[in-house]
């Protein structure tokens, strides 16, 4: 018979244990399996960037002229320019509508998906449409939609409404409106999808000691699921800012061309134009630094509005 004792048992492992406090100590090995994201990310990413801060201070008049050196020429022209400080005031504009509706919405119709309503997947699946849809595709439907002819203005002829009636992106007060409401579209069912994933995930005791003490849906909304998520939805303000300030220049380039006159021209728009368009290409990168300052700014913002106070 054989008999097992304290002594014969395996000892146990031991790991050494990390300060309370200390950086985690990365071996050699952790860099090199990062070093081709890391190669990959200084050719691609930090390359173009440097290459924007070279251009802006060169006298550079298309893609094939000499260059020569203009120094900070080309940021006295961009900062005296009514046409860039007009731009400016046209993002700001997109940015303090677009983003708030297209967040509060989002998070309000996120709420509503994860209370797995009747017909939520399928629901799921048509709120999050408009994000496998192709930016000239999305044009093209709008286009029908704001055209003299187009929907809106039959549905305002047929309700009686007709004296409504629109030229909606051929007139300079109502140009840019119809842009803004394309990124409030375009961007609320994709956010609102990332919202009801991520409020799926909270404990569902949570709500049912909510509802036990009596709390409706807005106060279950704003005053539990809303605090508990914030750093959540500070990512998405995050993103929703950046894809606002950097990418609506495709809707403006399809749509409006920064038309009528300028009143739809703003700044990712005059990136464009000056570059392509106009072949100044000092002028164009120069309001691109700009514009890279400003998202880096609203960035830092956002981050610590939202960041978690516990």
């Amino acid at each position: 018979m054989t008999l097992t004792t304290m002594s014969d048992s395996p000892a146990p492992v031991t790991r050494p244990r990390s300060r309370p406090g200390r950086p985690t100590r990365r071996t050699p090995r952790t860099t090199v399996m990062a070093a081709p994201a890391l190669l990959w990310y200084a050719v691609f990413m930090i390359g173009p960037i440097g290459a924007i801060f070279v251009i802006s201070v060169l006298r550079w008049p298309g893609m094939l002229a000499e260059t020569g050196f203009a120094g900070l020429d080309n940021y006295r022209a961009v900062l005296g320019d009514s046409l860039f400080w007009q731009a400016a005031r046209n993002s700001a504009v997109q940015l303090v509508i677009a983003v708030p509706v297209m967040i509060v919405g989002a998070f309000m119709l996120g709420y509503f998906l994860s209370t797995k309503p009747r017909g939520y997947r399928v629901l799921k699946v048509v709120i999050f449409t408009p994000a496998l849809i192709s930016a000239s595709a999305k044009a093209m439907i709008f286009w029908g939609m704001f055209a003299p002819q187009g929907v809106i203005n039959k549905l305002l002829g047929g309700v009686g409404l007709a004296s409504l009636q629109h030229a909606w992106i051929a007139d300079t007060a109502t140009a840019f409106g119809c842009i803004i409401a394309i990124d409030i579209w375009a961007g609320i069912g994709y956010t609102a999808t990332l919202y009801a994933a991520r409020l799926d995930a909270l404990p569902s005791s949570v709500h049912e000691a909510a509802e036990i003490d009596g709390a409706g849906h807005w106060r279950r909304m704003w005053g539990i699921a809303y605090p508990m998520v914030r750093d959540y939805v500070g990512v998405t303000v995050m993103l929703q800012f950046l894809w606002t300030l950097f990418t609506s220049a495709q809707n403006v380039l399809l749509l409006t061309q920064g038309g009528p006159g300028n009143s739809s021209t703003n700044l990712s728009f005059l990136v464009y134009q000056k570059a392509f368009v106009q072949s100044d290409l000092g002028y164009s990168q120069a309001a691109g630094v700009l514009l890279f300052a400003v998202g880096l700014a609203g960035m830092l913002v956002i981050r610590r509005a939202f960041r978690q106070s516990y």
